[in-house]
């Protein structure tokens, strides 16, 4: 059975919003490939802007909007023209729900987090990375590709921007991801990532390559539901 464990998933998404790392900052545009274990690719375009978040599923059409600051949440299917519209806490809420029965159902225990260079570099996609790889309790659980070639001045700004937009009871659900991102921190920022799962007796992997990372003037309506759309209510 596939160990439950939010590492991966929680510092995709803290890495991906630590790129809005100086005021005044228009914007930032990041092109990337996930891969799943089945070798099953998808495209994904995040754009960030102040304390706004849209990501944007290019193969299957969807779009997710987040606003800290506002407590939205926008979802929109650009194949039928609908989109949700939901407070950010609530949905926050019922995810760190579901966290917990999924938490009491494994009985997950806390893991030592070791974090070590690999003495290996390489230049991806124009960035110039040296290879990290983190281990729990002794097994290898992730290959990162870090860079220094991205701006980090104002990281310790972005984190903190970042953990006011989630209430403690969420954060504490993934501890061991914020502990993977503060040991990863030194090392600069994450082009290629690599996670190992374990799923049945196999080893599995899910790969992360950030192809392309712009500053970049982002439009208001970027961040809003796209005119012309349904708003679907939620029961």
């Amino acid at each position: 059975m596939k160990r439950r464990r939010f590492g991966f998933g929680f510092l995709l998404l803290v890495l991906s919003v630590l790129l809005v790392s100086q005021e005044g900052l228009a914007g930032v545009m990041i092109d990337q490939v996930m891969k799943d274990r089945e070798g099953m690719s998808s495209r994904v375009t995040l754009y960030f802007s102040g304390e706004r978040l849209r990501t944007d599923d290019v193969d299957n059409g969807l779009s997710t909007i987040m606003d800290f600051k506002g407590d939205r949440m926008v979802m929109v299917d650009h194949r039928t023209k609908n989109y949700i519209d939901v407070k950010f806490s609530q949905w926050e809420k019922e995810v760190a729900e579901q966290f917990r029965k999924d938490l009491h159902a494994v009985q997950p225990r806390a893991r030592k987090i070791v974090v070590r260079r690999a003495g290996e570099t390489a230049t991806i996609n124009g960035f110039r990375t040296e290879k990290v790889e983190v281990f729990a309790d002794g097994e290898r659980i992730e290959e990162n590709w870090m860079t220094r070639d991205v701006d980090m001045s104002e990281i310790e700004k972005v984190m903190e921007r970042v953990s006011r937009g989630f209430s403690a009871d969420f954060r504490n659900q993934m501890a061991e991801g914020r502990e993977i991102y503060e040991k990863l921190k030194p090392y600069g920022f994450p082009i290629l990532v690599k996670d190992y799962v374990v799923t049945a007796g196999l080893e599995g992997l899910n790969v992360l390559e950030v192809k392309k990372l712009e500053k970049k003037e982002l439009s208001e309506e970027l961040f809003l539901p796209p005119k012309g759309y349904e708003r679907v209510k939620v029961p």
